[in-house]
């Protein structure tokens, strides 16, 4: 994989060994400090593939084209982006199951199912966007994604096999990729 450059956005407090990890906030494997809503010090059209875990959903409504359209510039031509991001649906569909279990919230936090719901599907207030599939797909192509790709946990449509080895919370995530 020599001379791949592979951005791990918004990698948070787990930044991955040979990855180009990127965060907002600074601390130990963080490789690039930087806010995206204000642009990534890369170059354009120098990442090959982007990989993100529950990041996007910290960004608000107003300021997430504007994020995806960073990720699309720093892509080079024909360049993935595989997103990573709390599915709303299973949320929905745990919640009307009854199934307390699926929300990750100590009863300290919120005891009843609706409480659970709410604190999980938000995470205590870091979370400033819920998402579908086909959102996700429209906010991608109105950023200026050509396909979008609807994929399962460690499962891609890219030529990038490695592209998925930082998927994690399978339970209650949804993976899209998308292309430039």
């Amino acid at each position: 994989m020599s001379g791949v450059c592979r951005l791990n956005w918004g990698c948070g407090v787990s930044p991955a060994p040979g990855w180009l990890n990127s965060d907002r906030v600074q601390r130990d494997g963080v490789d690039v400090v930087a806010d995206a809503r204000e642009g990534l010090p890369l170059d354009t059209e120098s990442v090959d593939y982007v990989f993100s875990m529950h990041a996007l959903q910290e960004i608000p409504f107003d300021d997430v084209a504007g994020v995806l359209g960073e990720l699309h510039r720093v892509l080079h031509p024909g360049g993935w982006l595989r997103l990573c991001l709390p599915d709303a649906d299973k949320g929905i569909d745990a919640y009307r199951r009854g199934d307390v279990g699926h929300f990750h919230v100590p009863d300290e936090d919120a005891s009843t199912l609706g409480g659970k719901f709410i604190v999980h599907m938000l995470w205590y207030g870091h979370s400033r966007l819920l998402f579908t599939r086909d959102f996700t797909e429209e906010l991608l192509l109105r950023s200026g994604f050509g396909e979008v790709h609807q994929v399962a946990y460690r499962q891609t449509a890219s030529p990038w096999p490695e592209i998925v080895e930082l998927d994690s919370r399978e339970s209650e995530s949804l993976y899209v990729e998308a292309v430039k």
